[in-house]
């Protein structure tokens, strides 16, 4: 794991050529199809090398962190079923951390009579109705209407299903080698941009005007944030071309920061990160991890 534009990727791909493994994406935005230039997907860097999770899911789909444990399980057990090396490689810290937690979250039927009581209500009223039944620890459960009364949903079938909660009660994974690719503050700015002006290029643009054209509708896209958010905006007229890629740059430089208060949070929450440097050779990157193994 690393944070976006370290090579993480790359590396992956060098250990599982070492190692005879196939890659586990968890990258929470590259599990789209069509969405490619945006979300940093590079297939071609794979070469042979089978990968799992990424084009599971049409555009303007809303993927969570249920349908990924459940999918992340199957391609798992079918890579171990083959008797190869499964590498989880990504920067979404909410998967990895999750993956690595052993956490399972049932799966939670929707209540249409508690949707309709709570359709009324404010972001706030909602947020201090979730804030009673859990701790907030995650902000994302509560940026939206819909997303809290999702959240409240859940809860609220934890209280009548406590055999259900109990059983989403996280089981870590004992045997996992946990591998960060460190890479410097201004080696990482300079990769970011130098990376989006490439995107740009290649037609991040264009992308992002095919995908509306699809009909998706432009908050679908927005709701993606980064690329998406700032490309859809500038596309719908929202943005100046200049804005666009000076405020998308910002916010790229912004998440990376964030991607590594999460990893840098990880060890504090008792993972051991092994990090080694982002421009370590591929050859020795792969012998360095396989005698870990």
């Amino acid at each position: 794991m690393g944070p976006t534009a370290s090579g993480k990727t790359h590396k992956a791909v060098a250990l599982a050529e070492r190692v005879d493994g196939e890659i586990i994406s968890a990258d929470s935005r590259q599990i789209y199809r069509g969405m490619d230039l945006g979300t940093g997907k590079d297939l071609f860097e794979y070469r042979s090398v089978p990968y799992h999770l990424i084009d599971i899911c049409p555009a303007g789909y809303k993927y969570n962190l249920f349908e990924y444990l459940r999918d992340y399980e199957q391609a798992y057990a079918s890579i171990v079923e083959r008797g190869r090396q499964p590498i989880l490689c990504g920067g979404t810290g909410l998967y990895i951390e999750s993956v690595l937690n052993g956490l399972r979250l049932p799966e939670v039927p929707e209540n249409k009579e508690l949707r309709e009581r709570l359709s009324g209500k404010s972001l706030e009223e909602l947020t201090a109705i979730l804030s009673e039944m859990k701790s907030l620890h995650n902000t994302t459960d509560v940026d939206t209407c819909k997303r809290a009364i999702r959240a409240i949903e859940i809860q609220t079938y934890y209280q009548e299903h406590p055999e259900k909660a109990q059983a989403a009660e996280p089981h870590p994974v004992e045997n996992a080698v946990i591998i960060g690719v460190d890479i410097d503050r201004e080696s990482r700015r300079r990769r970011i941009s130098e990376r989006l002006e490439t995107r740009v290029k290649d037609g991040m643009i264009q992308e992002v005007q095919s995908l509306l054209d699809s009909g998706i509708p432009a908050d679908d896209l927005i709701y993606y944030g980064l690329e998406y958010k700032f490309v859809t905006s500038y596309v719908i007229g929202r943005l100046s071309y200049e804005e666009m890629l000076s405020q998308l740059e910002i916010a790229i430089h912004q998440f990376a920061k964030r991607q590594m208060t999460w990893f840098r949070g990880m060890e504090r929450r008792g993972f051991t990160i092994k990090w080694l440097p982002y421009d370590m050779a591929d050859e020795e990157f792969a012998s360095a991890v396989a005698v870990m193994l």
